[in-house]
């Protein structure tokens, strides 16, 4: 595959580094903990360590996997929508975004519940899938909305985040003082449990839930940003000039985000405004390098890997939950792993993403798609 210019409508950075961001929940933390088992190496014990949520506020590496896919969906919005912000089908652009919004909530709900109905009380409709969708949608309109004054939409990230921080630090819930950022305390939990109908993910709250899925139109904003930085022509600025704002803007966003934690802990589960900067701030030096390295020095072969992933993101996210990708890799490297008791576990786990890769190259090299 050819590299595209960096002034192309599609970056293989951009498609590389979503398939880098999801390759760690299709296999890769079970490749870490397999070598790990294997080695007993201390650097691998760290990753390890990384490859799990914090219970609550904080941050590891595997709590950047779902932000930094949303920072991507931001990013690629100025590229999908530049030629279609026209007067005349504004509409019909407005149209498609909320169309394409809904329809990953209702692919969310089909991940979470399987295509059958459990009654109401048994149904989880937060997910994933959904708040990429609405918080993506939210955050295209308000791109639509400003395409022609796009400065309007650092007010739009800053009324968001410190619009959430105002809110979750002075409103109440009942039993609880004002500001408590407790799992049943915050009153982001307490809104989903008086709106969101079904279950939520652990009855009293859900990292999924409606209202901190606001903050989290800031995370696909930030991504916009990037975008457009990245679509301004190589001949007004130069491609290493934009790799090295973007590693900037990284930078301080880290620096914003570390120094709100301390007014507003850094929270996976709550989106807090410093967890959109701060996780924001890893996802700008993630592009910024992998921008780098496939786009301007032109490593192709390592941009081929992950970008056989990020291209068709959704059909995979959505096939593991209902393929079973570890039954074709026991049944094609079930001898071999026997023949290697002491690798055993590792064979299997790389087979495993193995499995899957070829399953999504095979779909690459017959143009099939899921296009949502």
């Amino acid at each position: 595959m050819d590299t595209p210019a960096p002034k192309s409508p599609r970056l293989l950075s951009l498609d590389a580094l979503r398939g880098f961001d999801l390759f760690w929940i299709l296999g890769g933390e079970g490749i870490v903990h397999a070598l790990l088992a294997l080695t007993g190496w201390a650097w691998v014990a760290v990753m390890a360590d990384q490859m799990k949520h914090v219970a609550w506020d904080g941050f590891q590496a595997y709590d950047l996997i779902f932000p930094t896919f949303l920072f991507l969906a931001g990013v690629s919005t100025p590229f999908s929508l530049r030629n279609h912000l026209g007067a005349d089908n504004r509409r019909e652009v407005v149209v498609k975004i909320i169309r394409r919004g809904l329809l990953l909530v209702l692919l969310g709900i089909i991940y979470n519940n399987g295509l059958q109905w459990k009654g109401l009380d048994q149904m989880r409709f937060g997910s994933v899938l959904g708040r990429i969708g609405l918080a993506g949608m939210f955050a295209q309109l308000i791109y639509v909305a400003n395409a022609h004054n796009p400065r309007r939409l650092w007010w739009w990230l800053g009324g968001i985040l410190l619009g959430y921080y105002g809110v979750m630090m002075t409103c109440a819930v009942p039993g609880f003082a004002p500001g408590d950022l407790s799992p049943k305390g915050n009153f982001a939990s307490y809104v989903d449990r008086l709106l969101m109908p079904g279950k939520l993910h652990r009855t009293f709250h859900d990292p999924e839930g409606l209202f901190s899925t606001i903050p989290a139109i800031g995370t696909a904003l930030l991504g916009i940003f990037a975008g457009l930085w990245l679509q301004r022509p190589t001949e007004e600025i130069s491609p290493w000039k934009k790799a090295r704002r973007l590693a900037l803007a990284g930078l301080l966003c880290l620096a914003a985000g570390g120094l709100w934690d301390y007014g507003f802990p850094i929270n996976k589960n709550l989106w807090s405004s410093s967890f959109v900067l701060f996780a924001g701030g890893w996802s700008f030096l993630l592009l910024a390098t992998f921008y780098a390295l496939i786009d301007i020095l032109g490593w192709r072969s390592f941009g081929f890997f992950f970008a056989v992933i990020g291209m068709n993101s959704v059909l995979i996210y959505m096939a593991g939950k209902f393929i079973s990708f570890a039954f074709t890799a026991n049944a094609l490297l079930g001898g071999v792993a026997k023949a290697l008791p002491a690798g055993q576990e590792l064979t299997l786990s790389v087979g495993f993403v193995a499995v899957e890769w070829l399953f999504l190259w095979f779909l690459q090299k017959h143009k099939v798609f899921l296009k949502v």
